[in-house]
C-alpha cells in the first residue's frame, strides 16, 4: 500500500432488455443473436437517456448510486486509509456503446451472459468522507468528489437461474463479476488537509501523477461496489419482465410446432 488517497465512483450500466413493456421501437431479438441484442441495446441507450422507470431502468444520463465503502484499513502504521462515498452521481452513460452481448439462450443457463460497453468518459460526483494516516500527514475529512474516467470499458459476466411466476419464467441473478479498464483517470478531492490549502493541491497533483498505481490499490473495493450495485440493479429489471417477453418467440413455436 504504497498511495492510499482513495477515489472511487459508482457507475450506472445500461439494462439488456427488449420486448413487452417497452416501447415499440425497440427491437426485440431472436434468443442468442449477439449482433441483434447489441444493436437493440445500443438503440435502446440512445432513444431512453432518461431510463424506463416503469421496467426499473434507471437514468442513464445522470444516476445516483448507493453508499459504497471503497477502502478499510487496520488502524495502524504509518499509512492505512477509510475511505467511504455517498450521494454518488455518475454522468455519461448515456454516451455508452455497447460493443460485445453474448449469451440470452433460450435456455440462459447453457451459457454465461456477457455484456461489454465503452464510454468515452464516465463523470462521477460523491461526498467522501476519510479516515487515515499517510507518514506525517493525519486525516479525518469530508468533502467533495469529482472524477473523470476517460475511454471507460466494462464487462459484466453473469450467471442466471430461472424462476417461475405466473407461468412465466423470469431470470435471476446469483453471480455477476465485473471487471474495468480506463486510459486515464482524473480526479480533484475538496478539503482534503483542511487546515493547509496548500497540501490538499500538492495532495491531488500526487494523487493524478500516479493515478495508476492508486486505481490498482483501490479497485478491489470498486469491483466489490460493482458487483452489488449491478446485481441490484440488473435483478430489478428482470424481476418486472419476463425473460421470454424480452425476446421474439422460438421459430419452431412460431410455426406451431
Amino acid at each position: 500500500m504504497n498511495k492510499l488517497y482513495t477515489l472511487s465512483w459508482y457507475c450506472c450500466f445500461p439494462v439488456i432488455i427488449s420486448g413487452a413493456g417497452l416501447p415499440e421501437d425497440v427491437e426485440r431479438c431472436h434468443f442468442g443473436d449477439s449482433t441483434c441484442l447489441v444493436r437493440s441495446i445500443n438503440a435502446l441507450i440512445k432513444l431512453y437517456p432518461k431510463g424506463i422507470p416503469e421496467i426499473g431502468l434507471p437514468p442513464l444520463d445522470s444516476y445516483n448510486f448507493s453508499d459504497s465503502i471503497i477502502l478499510e484499513s487496520p488502524h495502524r502504521g504509518p499509512i492505512w486509509m477509510d475511505f467511504r462515498m455517498r450521494d454518488n452521481v455518475n454522468k455519461g452513460f448515456n454516451n455508452a456503446t455497447i460493443t460485445h452481448v453474448e449469451g440470452f439462450l433460450y435456455e440462459p443457463n447453457q451459457k454465461h451472459i456477457v455484456i461489454k460497453a465503452r464510454l468515452p468518459r464516465l463523470l462521477h460526483e460523491a461526498t467522501y468522507e476519510m479516515v487515515g494516516r499517510v507518514m506525517l500527514f493525519s486525516y479525518n475529512t469530508t468533502g467533495r468528489l469529482s472524477s473523470d474516467l476517460q475511454n471507460f470499458r466494462i464487462t459484466l459476466t453473469l450467471k442466471t437461474l430461472v424462476e417461475y411466476r405466473n407461468d412465466k419464467r423470469y431470470l435471476k441473478i446469483y453471480d455477476l463479476k465485473p471487471s474495468i479498464d480506463l486510459d486515464r483517470w482524473i480526479i480533484s478531492l475538496d478539503n482534503l488537509y483542511k487546515v493547509n490549502t496548500d497540501v490538499t493541491i500538492l495532495m491531488n497533483r500526487l494523487l493524478n501523477e500516479n493515478w495508476v498505481e492508486i486505481w490498482n490499490e483501490i479497485n478491489p473495493g470498486v469491483i466489490k461496489s460493482f458487483t452489488i450495485s449491478f446485481t441490484t440493479l440488473l435483478n430489478k429489471v428482470f424481476e418486472n419482465i419476463a425473460y421470454d417477453d424480452m425476446f421474439l418467440p422460438p421459430l419452431d413455436i412460431r410455426m406451431g410446432t
